[in-house]
């Protein structure tokens, strides 16, 4: 893949104008005050996953509409007091899988949440938490499920699963609750923008921090008109069904665009970027490091697409985080 956006050096100045509805902060609280009404029944069960230095849990927490979300709770066994933890959000298609894919951040001494994706999990990973009444994990996008109104749209319920996922790992008697790192790449890395801007309107202790990489849903109109790419190709074909309803799409859209909720988030955040990326675009990832609030720092990965720096960046990842945990 050529390079095919707009050069680094424009890249770093790029600063679009938001697309955002009057109303985007009532709704959020709005939303978010309706999931509080639902107790979180967050449950933590041991199991024997085979990693004799890391204590394993299966986690099942309410998300919105009190549907229960299923993930992961990995942490080092021999590590004494409430510990700082890592919550992370998984890219589009993917669940929670085995716990083996998650244990190179317990392993540096640190608690890792996990949260499984309601109704994925049918694409790189294998997930375990149907969508409410919808159904469980399928083969299919999840892009413009319930796009007609933002009241019925799915990251609606995806991203206010995010925040009650932060509120269940803080609930856990090993980890502190004033110690919290968000983490995620792709979807996950825009589940992570909404988390960051979203987890403190109500918690008591917010999130310390967050590792944002090549995030998706982050100036979604831009995308679509210069990638054909999955997933925002799910967009191009669906409003190549239903035409004259693109306002009425991008109006639901600008909900949930990660551009609006960094202008929010306030947290130190570390970002990446793959300049030949052309499922998350350089410049849609800018538009939301450029608009991002809080403290910041971007890894640029030059000859890289959507994978960006791979190992190299789970090693940023690492550092990152002991920074962030000031240990030693």
């Amino acid at each position: 893949m050529p390079r095919f956006d707009l050069p680094l050096h424009e890249l770093r100045n790029y600063l679009p104008q938001r697309d955002e509805p009057m109303d985007f902060d009532d709704f959020w609280k709005t939303t978010l005050a309706g999931a509080s009404s639902y107790p979180l029944d967050a449950t933590f069960d041991e199991v024997d996953a085979g990693y004799s230095q890391l204590v394993t849990e299966d986690v099942t927490f309410a998300g919105h509409g009190g549907d229960p979300v299923r993930g992961w709770m990995l942490r080092p066994r021999h590590v004494k007091g409430p510990m700082p933890v890592v919550v992370t959000f998984i890219g589009y298609g993917g669940g929670r899988s085995l716990p083996g894919e998650w244990t190179a951040i317990p392993s540096a001494g640190v608690a890792h949440f996990v949260m499984d994706l309601r109704g994925q999990g049918a694409g790189h990973r294998p997930g375990d938490t149907p969508d409410g009444a919808v159904g469980g994990p399928h083969v299919g996008g999840h892009l413009t499920q319930g796009i007609e109104s933002e009241e019925n749209y799915y990251y609606r319920r995806l991203f206010t699963d995010s925040v009650r996922a932060v509120q269940a790992a803080q609930s856990h008697p090993a980890v502190d609750p004033e110690q919290v790192l968000l983490s995620g790449g792709s979807q996950g890395g825009g589940i992570c923008l909404a988390a960051s801007a979203l987890a403190p309107v109500i918690l008591d202790h917010p999130p310390m921090a967050a590792i944002i990489d090549v995030p998706f849903l982050a100036h979604i109109r831009r995308a679509t008109e210069i990638v054909d790419t999955q997933p925002y190709s799910e967009l191009v074909r669906y409003l190549g069904m239903r035409r004259g309803q693109e306002e009425r799409v991008f109006r639901t859209l600008s909900y949930f665009d990660g551009v609006n909720f960094a202008a929010r988030s306030t947290l130190p955040a570390l970002f990446s970027v793959g300049l030949l990326d052309a499922v998350c675009p350089p410049s849609c990832v800018y538009a939301a490091y450029n608009h991002y609030a809080g403290p910041k720092e971007m890894n640029v990965f030059s000859y890289n697409g959507h994978e960006n720096g791979g190992p190299f960046q789970q090693a940023e990842h690492i550092r990152f985080i002991r920074e962030t945990f000031r240990m030693p």
